[in-house]
Formats: structure tokens, sequence, C-alpha cells
């Protein structure tokens, strides 16, 4: 039989809704239960593929070719359970899928309506696939009030109504803030938040309460009287060092066996939370420090790199050092007088994905900097493109050599790709299409060369890995570029788009077209990012 868990959001957005799903199903797999995580956008948006990372932060991809929200990349690092299509919807998708439907006319002529159309358009896709499954933990975007939530609430409230007793559990995730100036707790947002749910016909059975400060059993309890839950199931969810730290102090507090409780489950076995003491004390008690420049274009909002983030801090756990982030923005390298000393006392450099010409040539200063000066250089996808641009003018001498994506160049380096092969079906994309989920997106093959170092830190000479781009590497250049140093080591299987580009004379110098940081967990670091954070502390040495 197949639970259903929701979890609510209210007061203020960026509570960290996505971080206590990703912990909770943590928790119940680690006693032995099967999870599913998912995610529901309220935004009118179809996917986050087109939205700037500085309205809605980095987007994730699954093997199966979905852009998702980035809560999902959470989802996977904690359960390590692959997330697909099927764990993330928009309200754009509902409603994109209902209008068709009209236009067919599949509702025999019936008036269209929020309810019972779109409600039971969510409902459907909550419950789809879930057979096999112990829980399926479900995440609403957003927070309790929204105009644009209401069709989702609505839609839980239905849920958990047919459902019936025992297959539903409401979790409502709160602000509980500390006023500095009076010396107080306040506990009146999370009675008005909860009042609010309520309002909609959602009594919340657990209430998971951020705060800066300990939250007393006296707070606790008056919010519980308030709220109309029992006070065991006002669970704290205070600030810790690391988010690694999250399932474990979530366990201390209660929450999963409350969460079990609700279920009529108080027998379930005790968790086996081993993996996550280790990644714990790693993480708080490294043997040293290693510092890694990110050259990018919105690192104004580290949620836009949040992926890569964890997966250097992954790469620091396979070594047992703590990675710290020098965020530095890729125009700052431009003009006049760049800011190229920042770079000399970092132990390596990474550039990664970005879309469009702003900051691209202060990353190709950057490239030239690592190559020139022996310095760890890991680029990702628009990355690698950049230092293919940097080769051919600095090391071919091609006056002008760019890519496509700036506009028109004599030396086009890196172009659009308008057709490449997905498992039997050959895909095809013209400049003038849509540019929602026209990209070249989700898990493909690429063969290794043998010998090749990446081979060497892959431990095989077939890999896959998830992609998210539109650009190319022109490999009219790959042998005048192989004859200056830079080979390309990874190919698509049929040898004709380069996949992987390594310097064997260097250091640590490669650059990658597909994405490795959304397959990196905690507990299994991406071999390249280990790799990449080795090649740091082997520099950190030196400097």
């Amino acid at each position: 039989m197949t639970r259903f868990i929701f979890i609510t959001g209210g007061v203020v957005s960026s509570l960290g809704k996505g971080l206590a799903s990703a912990a909770l199903g943590a928790l119940l797999q680690a006693r032995g239960f099967k999870v599913r995580l998912r995610k529901l956008d309220p935004y009118l948006n179809v996917d986050p593929g087109t939205m700037s990372p500085y309205q809605h932060g980095e987007v994730f991809v699954t093997d199966d070719g979905t852009e998702t929200d980035l809560d999902l990349g959470h989802y996977e690092r904690f359960t390590g359970v692959a997330s697909t299509r099927g764990d993330n919807i928009t309200t754009g998708q509902i409603y994109q899928d209902i209008i068709q439907r009209e236009r067919r006319g599949d509702y025999l002529g019936a008036t269209v309506q929020v309810i019972p159309h779109v409600t039971d358009a969510i409902k459907t896709f909550i419950r789809a696939d879930t057979e096999g499954f112990d829980f399926v933990l479900c995440e609403i975007g957003g927070t309790v009030g929204d105009i644009e939530g209401l069709p989702f609430f609505e839609a839980i409230r239905q849920l958990g109504y047919e459902l019936g007793p025992g297959r539903s559990c409401f979790i409502h995730l709160t602000l509980v803030p500390y006023i500095r100036s009076a010396g107080e707790l306040k506990t009146k947002p999370t009675q008005h938040s909860v009042k609010e749910l309520r309002g909609i016909g959602i009594q919340p059975d657990l209430l998971l309460c951020r705060s800066d400060i300990p939250i007393p059993e006296s707070e606790r309890r008056k919010i519980a009287q308030f709220c109309n839950v029992r006070p065991s199931r006002v669970i704290p969810a205070l600030d810790v060092e690391t988010i690694y730290e999250v399932p474990l102090t979530y366990h201390a507090e209660g929450f999963d066996r409350e969460v079990l409780g609700v279920f009529g489950m108080d027998d379930a076995p005790e968790p086996d939370l081993s993996r996550w003491e280790t990644v714990r004390d790693r993480v708080k008690h490294p043997d040293g420090e290693v510092k890694i420049a990110i050259v990018g274009k919105y690192t104004g909002l580290k949620d836009a790199y949040k992926s890569l983030a964890e997966a250097l801090a992954h790469g620091g756990i396979a070594n047992n050092v703590h990675v710290s982030v020098e965020w530095i923005e890729s125009e700052s390298f431009e003009g006049e007088s760049p800011a190229l000393p920042r770079l000399e006392d970092v132990d390596a450099i990474l550039i990664p994905g970005a879309f469009g010409m702003r900051g691209a040539e202060g990353m190709i200063r950057a490239v030239e900097f690592a190559r020139t000066h022996n310095v760890p250089f890991f680029g990702i996808c628009f990355g690698l493109q950049m230092a293919v641009i940097e080769a051919g003018r600095n090391q071919l001498g091609l006056e002008g050599a760019s890519s496509t994506e700036f506009g028109p160049c004599r030396h086009p380096m890196v172009g659009l790709m308008t057709e490449w092969t997905r498992g039997n079906e050959v895909e095809r994309r013209s400049e003038g299409d849509n540019l929602g989920g026209t990209m070249r997106l989700g898990a493909y093959p690429a063969a290794l060369a043998e010998g090749s170092r990446v081979a060497e830190i892959y431990g095989s000479q077939t890999i896959e890995e998830r992609h998210r781009h539109r650009f190319e590497v022109n490999p009219a250049y790959r042998r005048p570029l192989a004859e200056q140093g830079l080979i390309f080591s990874g190919l698509s299987p049929d040898g004709t788009l380069p996949e992987i580009a390594e310097r064997p004379d260097h250091p640590w110098f490669i650059g990658v077209q597909f994405h490795p940081e959304l397959k990196s967990k905690p507990f299994a670091p991406h071999p390249l990012f280990a790799s990449f954070v080795a090649a740091a502390v082997t520099q950190s040495r030196l400097v």
C-alpha cells in the first residue's frame, strides 16, 4: 500500500521545503522503505528551462531529458533515487495538457473549470506510477495563500479525503522568527500560516518550525494548542553547519518517528544512519582546505549553481578536505584592468555552464590563466567551449575564433547543433525553434579513449552523462587542437560529437560537454569531482 506525504510551506518562501522533503525521504529510506519524491510547482511556465537563474536558480536535468526544479537535485542527492519527468509538474504543463484536450473535444462539450478538471489533473499526476513504493512525498511549491497555488492545495485536500484514513500525512513548514531587539521568539506567523491552511480545508499533522535558535518546550506547546497538533509533532528545524547534517538532526527531534505515527506505523524498524554520520563527520572534521574559483555569469545567486557547489563539497568529502569556493563574476576579468590576480591564490579553477555572450571573454581569460599557469582546470559545458575558443585564439592563432551563439564569426569553433541521435531516433533542431525544451537534454553515452586521463578517472571506457546544451564544439577543429595538446578523449559512440577534451601535458585540465554535477551524491561523489579536488589538494601543497 502506497502512502502519500504532502509538504507545504508558509510565512515566507525559501525556508527549505525541498531539503526537508529530501531529508525525510532519506530517513524513511534508512528504515528500509522504498520512497519516491515529487515537486508540484504553481508557476505558469511549462518548465524552468527558459527561466533566468536569477529568477529560479538552477535548472536540474533528469536522465530522461526533463528540465526540472532544483529541488529534484536535493531528492536525488539524499536518496540516490533517479528522478524522471513524472516527478515534477507545473501549472503551465497542466493547463497546456487541459487546453489541448479541450481543443480535441475530449471533454465532450463540458465547461472546463479549475474544479474538477485542473484538480483532477493534479491528482492524476500525484498518483501516477506509484505502485511498488511505500511512500510518495509531494512537495508543493510556494507558500500557502499564494493565488497560483490554490488549485494544488485544493487537489491535495481532495486527495487526502479520497485516500482515506492512514494513507496521507500533511506536513507544514513554517518560520518561528527571533526578534533580537525584543529578545523573543514569535509564534504568531506560524499560527496565521496554519490558520490560512486550515481555512482551505487542510489540517496539518505535523509542523516543521524553522528557527535560528532552539524553540523552548513552552513555545512548542503554545504552537500545538493554537494549531491543533500534538506537542510532539511540533518539530524544531534549526540551522545546521551542513545540509548533510539535516537527516540526523531531524531524526534526533523525532521527525520520522512522528510521521510514521500518523500512519500508525510505530513499530517500524529503526533507521541505519551510519552513512550520514560518516558524511557529517567528514564535512565537519576535514584534514585540510582547498580554494577553488568558480568563474561564472550568475555568481550573484548561489542557487544558480546548486548542484555544482554540492558536487565540489562531495569531492571534498572524497578527499577529506573542505572546499572553499571563491565565487568570481566572469565580467570582472574583462576590460583594461582585468582582475586576473584574484586567481593567483586559488588551487583550481572551474568554469560552469552558461548561455549567451555576457562574461564569455572573461571566462576565456580565466582558461588562459589556468593553461599557462598550470592551475587545475575544469570546464563544464560552456566551460569546455570557452577552453576550445581560448586554444583556437591563443595557440592556433585564429583571430576571431568564437561561437555562433554570439553571432557570425570567422572561425566558428562552436556552433548550433542541428541534428543528433537519441537511442534509435534522430532529433533535429533549427535556429528558429522555440527555446523551451529544444536542447540536447538528458543522459547520453560517450566512449572514452583508451589510456586517457578521463578513462582512468572513470575506470571505464564507456560512460553516460546528462546534457543540457544546444551548441557543440565544431569537429572540424579536432585535429589542429590535438596538435596543440588539447585532445578530445571522449566522443559520442558514433565518433562525431566531442564530449570531453583534456591536456595530457597539464597537471589537470579537463573540459566536458555534459553536466557531471547532476549525478554526484555525498555518499557517492562523482569521479571527476573527486579527481578535480584531489588535483587541487596537490596544487595547494605546491603554492
